[in-house]
């Protein structure tokens, strides 16, 4: 195979472009369901199509990546599903606001055009999230990309709500829920966020029926009082109990409330007195159901007082009813007092609305029957890395209530089910019904909502995969082998997807779920917008290249672990990739058009034995954690293998064999040069795929290599274990310390590195004189060493730098090397300086003016400089020392 020529520097950006093309158009990454190799599954976390690629997206695929690209090099059958999800709430309001430009709204256009008009957004915009998943090169299946509305996957929407529907698992009832004023639809808890905010409570008196007195009640939502049921104390509060089963008096009402008595009270709140208002607060619902209160609700679905209050607060939102209800009870004398007290508050997911509960007819999802499966699940057919999110997930699952899962909005899946309007035969069908199944009559109306996102992508594992049809995918690739989510996701989608897996295929839908932790800022700050501290993925890969952006990831993502970012990082990681493509431009160099026949074993030299042992232990160790989900521990036995390992002594040790006159030993040794070089391609693939496929496909072959020029479809490579040399390693450790320990003396003596020195080495024993007199060039070479003395007897003059490697003596004679006074004296003169900037600074933070009055910033640059001058000066004083002792 002629070579082909490596490029002076690494520009990632058309290699990029030219590989994503190449790997789709030759559909690398379709597997074939018949083919051979054990299954291996993953289904991504479909974006939302209105989303645009985050941090946390590109942590998300990295980690998938690496995975799907290791099983395929251990000769797995491996899919990866691509898609999308419709993220009902969101499209409607990005289109909705379109049409707010125009002059209209989705009433304007009714409910079939708006719906077409949706599918134009999407079809224009709608995947641009999956072009920059492509950015990252990401190895999915392309033919096989799903959506949550489309065909196939609207036919499972419907066999499964058609089928619990008939088990009695979903129902439609009147129920309190979250309600956005905003988006005009129902919310599931999971969708409601919670912000700590500033707040007050009101100290209402609501008087006693029997005009015996009066009862104090705390409230943060007085405007709420106007529906108010009763008022309830704890039995055990012996300051109340005596008035249950009594009446109070409501407030600007005027109506008589029953006094109960109920455990849930809280006697430390408040005053130990609670308003129960069962339609507006999520736990008064459930405290009415259960003393049989009556349910009153005084707010529209726009957030505005209804006819249910009395005429005055009529047509008034939230904020002005509130102010009204406070006036009038300060007027009348019933307001106690107010009192600040921050307190949680839903807000919508989508629109940061607040959240109002709302009592309204919605449809559910029994979710008890389903959720004991789930739990059950766990960790004995599924596990949860990192482990402790077992406990969050069980927590969740016990404390479940029942799904919300009907929607109002239009774009989303309908819910398939009819109202006959002569008889009212509730009808839910799988197919479109033309007629009632109890009268005949033709006069039916399907359900105005539409269910919830989460509703189908909680079937995303087996839906697509083909289900309900039977497909070679599904009986191949279900279950799937690991889920790569985020924590946040752990409610809304993990554990509903194992309810639905387990409900339809009576089999979990993965066997691990891996939660990786949160991208943040380099100072552990949340990132937002809001804060100006977010880092684009897009603008990183513009910049600095997919696999130096992958790799960055791949180092930071310890399990359990948040990762600290910072732009510096993905920087270091780019003169990473520079570092292997200069590697590999000096291998090429110095490799030959076809690689020698040599047998590895015949390869001699130190070097070759080391790296060719190195090699072996890399494989091993990348094949563990890759294996555990010990992503940043791949990155690190990578990053250093290469770096120092490959780069830094094992090519600086070979130059000696590659330009010498022995034909045979640069023949070995160019044999194992090609062989780590192109194992390093392979090992490094999955967390950089660029790069590798790049020089992979540049890279000289030994005679009779057929092997693919597409590096995605090569195996892991097989460990030899002819090759571990553990003697090697040992003869290594001496041999790098010895050249480290004199490189150290010239820095830390401040020796010019063109200086040639003289070298001493006394000793230990033969075995090592052995191993340095065989490497005696190699160490005056990489130690610029001038001569080396060894042997058991030798002894260094009194001026001498020294150091000790493994019980042997290094020894530099300094005589002619080192002008001691001068280097003395240039370095009292800079101590000198350096003490008096210090004074200045440290009288500037004894300063209480300084301190007090300047920037919070301004001060801790201040305190960052002096400890930076304490480092410099500690190093100095030690130099000194050092010099000092050196003379003697």
């Amino acid at each position: 195979m002629a070579r082909k020529e490596l490029a002076k520097a690494y520009e990632p950006w058309d290699v990029e472009e030219k590989w994503e093309n190449h790997w789709e158009e030759n559909k690398t990454f379709t597997p074939d369901p018949d083919g051979p190799g054990e299954a291996y599954s993953i289904v991504i976390p479909p974006p939302n199509v209105t989303g645009v690629l985050h941090m946390g997206h590109a942590l998300n695929l990295t980690l998938q990546d690496i995975l799907c690209r290791f099983n395929r090099q251990q000769g797995k059958n491996v899919l990866w599903v691509p898609g999308t999800d419709h993220a009902g709430i969101a499209t409607q309001n990005v289109v909705e606001r379109q049409l707010k430009e125009e002059g209209l709204t989705r009433d304007d256009l009714g409910r079939d055009k708006f719906i077409e008009r949706v599918w134009e957004w999407k079809k224009e915009k709608g995947d641009h999230i999956l072009s920059q998943v492509r950015r990252m090169g990401a190895s999915v299946d392309w033919t096989r990309e799903c959506f949550t509305f489309d065909e196939q996957r609207a036919k499972a929407v419907r066999e499964v709500f058609v089928k619990l529907f008939e088990e009695g698992l979903i129902y439609k009832g009147d129920y309190i829920i979250n309600w956005c004023n905003r988006c005009h639809t129902a919310l599931a808890d999971d969708e409601v966020e919670h912000e700590a905010k500033p707040g007050h409570l009101h100290h209402v008196r609501y008087p006693l029926g029997d005009g015996s007195g009066h009862l104090i009640v705390a409230t943060t939502r007085p405007e709420t009082m106007l529906a108010d049921s009763a008022i309830a104390v704890n039995p055990e509060d012996e300051r109340f109990n005596h008035l249950i089963g009594k009446t109070a008096i409501l407030p600007l009402v005027g109506k008589e409330l029953p006094i109960i008595g109920d455990a849930y009270v809280d006697i430390e709140f408040g005053t130990g007195c609670l308003k129960v208002t069962p339609a507006h607060d999520m736990n008064d619902w459930e405290l009415g159901r259960k003393h049989d209160l009556e349910v009153i609700s005084i707010l529209d679905e726009s957030g505005v007082i209804n006819e249910n209050a009395p005429e005055k607060y009529r047509g008034m939102d939230v904020k002005t009813a509130r102010k009204a209800v406070l006036a009038d009870l300060e007027a009348e004398g019933l307001l106690e007092e107010i009192v600040e007290h921050d307190h949680s508050v839903g807000v919508c997911y989508r629109c940061k609305s607040v959240i109002e509960p709302h009592v309204s007819t919605q449809w559910f999802v029994s979710m008890k029957p389903l959720a004991e499966k789930a739990r059950a699940a766990v960790p004995t057919q599924t596990q949860i890395f990192p482990e402790h999110w077992t406990k969050t997930y069980y927590n969740w699952l016990d404390e479940i209530r029942d799904w919300c899962i009907s929607r109002q909005i239009w774009w989303g899946h309908r819910i398939p089910a009819w109202t006959c309007e002569d008889c009212g035969e509730l009808i839910v069908p799988m197919d479109d019904p033309t007629s009632c199944t109890k009268c005949g009559s033709s006069n039916l109306v399907q359900d105005e909502d539409v269910l919830d996102t989460w509703f189908s992508s909680a079937l995303w594992p087996f839906s697509t995969l083909g289900w309900p049809d039977d497909t070679k995918e599904l009986a191949k690739y279900y279950p799937t082998s690991c889920l790569v989510t985020g924590f946040d996701i752990l409610f809304f989608w993990v554990a509903r997807m194992m309810m639905m897996g387990l409900q339809f295929q009576e089999q979990v839908p993965f066997h691990h779920v891996y939660i990786h932790a949160l991208v943040r800022d380099e100072k552990g700050k949340k990132m937002s917008k809001s804060t100006g501290n977010v880092i684009d993925p897009l603008d990183m890969i513009s910049k600095y290249g997919a696999d130096a952006l992958r790799f960055t990831l791949t180092s930071f993502a310890a399990m359990g672990r948040d990762i600290k970012l910072s732009e510096q990082r993905i920087e270091g990681y780019k003169h990473f990739m520079n570092k292997i493509w200069n590697a590999t431009r000096f291998a090429m160099m110095n490799l030959p058009e076809e690689i020698p026949a040599v047998p590895l074993s015949e390869a001699d030299g130190l070097a070759n034995k080391w790296i060719l042992h190195r090699l072996e232990e890399v494989k091993q160790s990348i094949a563990d954690a890759t294996r555990e989900y010990k992503f940043n521990e791949i990155a690190q036995i990578l990053y250093k293998f290469i770096w120092s390992e490959f780069c830094d002594w094992y090519l600086e040790m070979i130059k000696p064999a590659l330009y010498g006159e022995d034909e045979a030993v640069k023949a070995g040794t160019q044999k194992v040069l090609w062989t780590v070089l192109s194992e390093i391609m392979v090992l490094l693939h999955p967390v950089t795929p660029f790069i590798t496929q790049e020089i992979w496909s540049s890279l000289p072959r030994p005679a009779g290599d057929e092997r693919s020029e597409d590096l995605a479809t090569l195996p892991f490579p097989d460990m030899r274990a002819e090759c571990l040399d553990p003697e090697a390693v040992k003869e290594m450790e001496l041999f790098m310390g010895v050249v480290s320990g004199t490189r150290n003396i010239r820095t830390e003596l401040l020796i010019e590195p063109a200086k040639k020195l003289d070298l001493l080495i006394r000793t230990v024993n033969d075995e090592d004189k052995r191993v340095l007199e065989a490497n005696t060039l190699l160490i005056q070479s990489l130690a610029r060493i001038e001569t080396i003395t060894l042997g058991p007897d030798v002894t260094a003059p009194k001026a001498s730098g020294a150091a000790v490697v493994q019980g042997n003596e290094l020894s530099v004679p300094l005589e002619g090397v080192v002008d001691f006074e001068s280097e003395l004296a240039r370095l009292d003169k800079n101590l000198a300086k350096l003490e008096k900037t210090m004074g200045g600074v440290s009288k500037k933070l004894g300063n209480p003016g300084f301190v007090n009055n300047a920037p919070a910033e301004v001060v801790e640059k201040e305190k960052g400089k002096l400890v930076e001058m304490e480092e410099e000066k500690n190093k100095l004083s030690q130099l000194k020392a050092r010099l000092e002792s050196v003379m003697g």
